[in-house]
C-alpha cells in the first residue's frame, strides 16, 4: 500500500537537507518527536550535529534527551539551569529581546540558553511542530470548527510572537536557526490534508500525522516519545516561580520588575502597583511595538489610561 503522507515526508526532508547539508548544526532538542525527527535528518546531510537540551539536574527533558541521544548515536550536551542562574538568565533574555510577555519568557528561555551554549552557528530548532500537527491538549477532541479557531489562534501566535522573540535570539548570539516545520513546502503539505486526521482524539493521538512520517522514515524510536511543554519539560516554570516567591512577588509581576528595571530605571522598591490582565499575547506583541516605537513603555501607558479614566469617570474616551 502507497504511504499517505509521501509529499510531506519528502517536503520535511528536504527542508532538512537544505538547511543543514555540509554545515556543522547544534539542534535545540528537547528530546521529544519534533527535535528527535530533524535532528535524526540531519545526521544524514550535515557535516556534524551537535545536540542540547536546556533544564534542571533532574528534568524531564533532560532525561528523555539523554536517552534519545544515545539511541541516535549523535552527541549530546546538558545545559544546566538552576536557581544559580536562572535570574541572569532571565535578565539577559529580556534585554536582548525586549519580551515582557511571561508566558514567552517560560519557553524561550530554553532557546536563549542553548543559543549561548551553542559553539555551531547553525542551531536546528523543531518549532511549529505544535501548531501544524496538533501536539497541544488543547486541540484534544475539538469540532472542526473550534479545531480550526484554535490552529488559527496557534499560527498567528507562533508566527507574530514566538518567531520575532527567537530571531532577535539568534541574533544577539549571532546564530542562525533553521526551521523545517515552518519551511513553506511542509506547511503547504500540511494544509493539504483533511483536518480530521489531524484532530486528536486523545493525548495519544496527538501528532499522529509526524509519528506515520517518523515511522515510515525508519524512526520508530521516536514515537514513544512522551512530552511536556518545554517551559515545564525543562524545569523553567517551577525555577521562575520559586525565584518570584523568594522576592515576595507573583510570576508575572517578577517579569515586570525586571523588564522595568531594565528598560525602565525602575528598581523593584520604586515600583507601582502591577495590573494582573489577560490580554491576547499577538495584541499585546503588537501594540507594544507601536509604543517602543513612540519612546514610551508599557507602564507609562497604563498610567495614562487610569489616569483618562480618573479625569472622565467613565469609559467614553477609551472607546
Amino acid at each position: 500500500m502507497a504511504f499517505g503522507y509521501r509529499d510531506l515526508e519528502e517536503a520535511i526532508v528536504s527542508a532538512v537537507r537544505d538547511g543543514v547539508s555540509g554545515k556543522e548544526i547544534g539542534v535545540a532538542f528537547s528530546g521529544g518527536l519534533d527535535s528527535g525527527l530533524v535532528s535524526a535528518l540531519a545526521k544524514r546531510f550535515a557535516r556534524s550535529v551537535h545536540l542540547y537540551t536546556c533544564g534542571t539536574s533532574n528534568a524531564y527533558d533532560v532525561v528523555m534527551a539523554r536517552d534519545l541521544s544515545e539511541r541516535l548515536g549523535l552527541p549530546w550536551t546538558h545545559v544546566q539551569l538552576s536557581r544559580g542562574n536562572i535570574e541572569c538568565y532571565i535578565h539577559d533574555m529580556i534585554s536582548a529581546t525586549g519580551t515582557s510577555d511571561p508566558f514567552t519568557v517560560s519557553y524561550e528561555l530554553q532557546l536563549f540558553s542553548v543559543c549561548e551554549a551553542a559553539t555551531e552557528d547553525i542551531v536546528l530548532t523543531g518549532q511549529g511542530s505544535d501548531e501544524y500537527f496538533m501536539g497541544c491538549a488543547k486541540f484534544v477532541g475539538q469540532s472542526r470548527d473550534n479545531f480550526e479557531a484554535l490552529k488559527d489562534a496557534s499560527v498567528e501566535r507562533l508566527l507574530d510572537v514566538s518567531v520575532p522573540c527567537e530571531m532577535k535570539i539568534a541574533e544577539h548570539f549571532g546564530k542562525t536557526l533553521v526551521y523545517p516545520y515552518l519551511d513553506p513546502r511542509v506547511t503547504s503539505e500540511v494544509g493539504r490534508i483533511d483536518p480530521e486526521a489531524l484532530i486528536p482524539r486523545d493525548m495519544d493521538s496527538r501528532k499522529s500525522v509526524l509519528k506515520e512520517v517518523a515511522l515510515h522514515l525508519g524512526y520508530p524510536c521516536l514515537l514513544e516519545r512522551k512530552k511536556k511543554s518545554s517551559q515545564y519539560g525543562s524545569g523553567t516554570t517551577d525555577l521562575v516561580r520559586a525565584v518570584s516567591r523568594e522576592k515576595g512577588m507573583m510570576y508575572n509581576e517578577y517579569i515586570a520588575s525586571v523588564y522595568d528595571e531594565i528598560f525602565n530605571g525602575i528598581p523593584f522598591s520604586g515600583r507601582g502597583s502591577v495590573i494582573n490582565a489577560r490580554v491576547d499575547s499577538v495584541l499585546k506583541e503588537k501594540a507594544e511595538r507601536i509604543i517602543a516605537e513612540c519612546g514610551s513603555n508599557p507602564s507609562a501607558v497604563m498610567d495614562i489610561v487610569y489616569r483618562r479614566i480618573l479625569k472622565d469617570g467613565d469609559l467614553r474616551s477609551l472607546k
